[in-house]
């Protein structure tokens, strides 16, 4: 029996198995098909270098902003080569530190479990007293529409492996996925057309700023808010689009459409249902959210299998913590929470930080919304990339930075230096004796909390 067996080897996985050799040698790690992380593969990586080429294609078609005359001829040819071989590069660095595990350690093949302690695995059985299922998830598609349009159908899994962009291509879905590589695509010369089941794009919960984001995204992107196709049909190498607007039936002709409505766990795959009956339904398995455990049993689900959000730095650091559970089960204890963080690679970019708009509305949280607009913010014009706006939320009863929603230039940066601030849970008065720099974009960050300070001056 092992001390401890890992069911796939993506980001949470991988992390997991390289705390555990610190500690015990009697280990398993399992994985179905290829080995590395979905981040370096289909995730993350290609799809920054994607983005990449098309905000630098933007920039320099757009120099008359910063009052330059430049004529340019861009040949696209060659951004799909590069994407994979980046792609390559990345995924490659992973599988070179996974070769040099212990051969003993690995098992390639599918994982279905027998009973609370015993999988099988091409044909046998591997017992242990402690389990982590780290399996990922997978992009949703609609298997009929699959079977009728054939490889003209894809998803975010097979975008970065067309031999050349597209001349034209439909996206279905409107979140994070959908919004970046539709916005890429269509910087790239590809024409584009997002249909959206909602009034809704990429990650923000502010009413203010999702207004902003959805006229601003639109102005360069055609997204038909509230309207998914009625009929596709295949024909020869192209798609037909059949969708109603304003009670009447129009039709596009694509190259291909994307499927980008979301992800789901691969827990379903390893029938856990044999362990308990109630686990046949995974949307509703019990994981407890501060150990995720499952159930009462000595079984921890890391990264997107359960009901985290696919984001890489939360799978690592989840994967890593739950090494010390599994190794001293039954004695478990909550994972330390990082404060929540997620970044949407649109341009202008979107992030959440700590609790968002909607959160503290639902939990009745009071607070105060200090705002500042990117429209006017000096470092942003000289840039010329004076859009959005950003809010930073400031609980009333102490003062304290709970949350922020951000669609401006670089908000990956800023974003990053709020969830540190909301980490040592500063007050909006402490954060004000910080250094801001003139000129630069954090000063922006000043105006919105001077703004929340005479909010909440006012109620004294």
């Amino acid at each position: 029996m092992y001390d401890l067996i890992i069911i796939g080897s993506g980001t949470a996985g991988i992390t997991a198995y390289k705390e555990a050799i610190k500690h015990i040698d009697n280990i398993l790690i399992i994985n179905d098909g290829s080995w590395g992380t979905t981040c370096a593969r289909v995730g993350c990586m290609p799809s920054k270098v994607l983005i990449a080429s098309a905000n630098r294609m933007h920039l320099v078609e757009h120099t008359q902003d910063l009052a330059l005359d430049v004529k340019a001829e861009i040949d696209t040819s060659n951004v799909m080569s590069r994407v994979r071989e980046l792609r390559d590069f990345f995924t490659q660095a992973t599988l070179n530190d996974v070769e040099q595990w212990n051969p003993k350690h690995k098992i390639a093949g599918q994982a279905k479990f027998i009973d609370a302690q015993t999988i099988e695995v091409n044909g046998r059985h591997y017992q242990a007293k402690s389990f982590i299922l780290a399996v990922g998830s997978h992009p949703n598609i609609d298997k009929q529409q699959k079977e009728l349009l054939g490889d003209r159908l894809i998803t975010s899994n097979e975008i970065f492996e067309l031999p050349t962009l597209p001349k034209s291509l439909a996206v279905i879905g409107s979140g994070i996925i959908a919004i970046e590589l539709a916005q890429a695509m269509q910087r790239l010369g590809v024409q584009t057309t997002v249909f959206a089941r909602s009034q809704k794009v990429g990650s923000l919960t502010s009413p203010a700023l999702q207004e902003l984001a959805q006229q601003q995204l639109s102005s360069e992107l055609d997204i038909k808010f509230k309207t998914l196709p009625e009929e596709a049909t295949r024909q020869g190498d192209k798609v037909q689009i059949k969708f109603k607007r304003n009670e009447q039936f129009q039709t596009i002709e694509v190259d291909y459409v994307l499927s980008a409505t979301g992800r789901s766990s691969n827990l379903d795959q390893l029938g856990l249902q044999n362990i308990d009956a109630a686990f046949n339904d995974i949307k509703n398995l019990p994981i407890d959210a501060s150990t995720k455990q499952l159930g009462n049993y000595p079984i921890f689900i890391a990264g997107d299998a359960g009901h985290d959000h696919p984001i890489q730095h939360i799978a690592a650091h989840t994967g890593k913590h739950l090494v010390k559970n599994c190794l001293k089960f039954p004695e478990i204890k909550p994972i330390l929470k990082l404060t929540p963080l997620a970044i949407v690679f649109s341009q202008p970019e979107m992030a959440t930080i700590g609790k968002t708009y909607k959160q503290l509305k639902e939990n009745r949280i009071e607070f105060v919304t200090g705002s500042a607009s990117y429209e006017r913010q000096g470092r942003a014009r000289v840039e010329a990339i004076n859009i959005g706006a950003i809010e930073l939320y400031i609980e009333k009863t102490t003062r304290k930075l709970v949350g922020a929603e951000l669609f401006c230039a670089q908000a990956e940066h800023l974003a990053h230096l709020l969830a540190w601030i909301i980490g040592e849970e500063l007050t909006v008065d402490q954060i004000l004796e910080k250094p801001f720099y003139h000129p630069t974009l954090e000063e922006g960050l000043r105006t919105a909390l001077k703004h929340a300070r005479r909010q909440l001056d006012a109620r004294v």
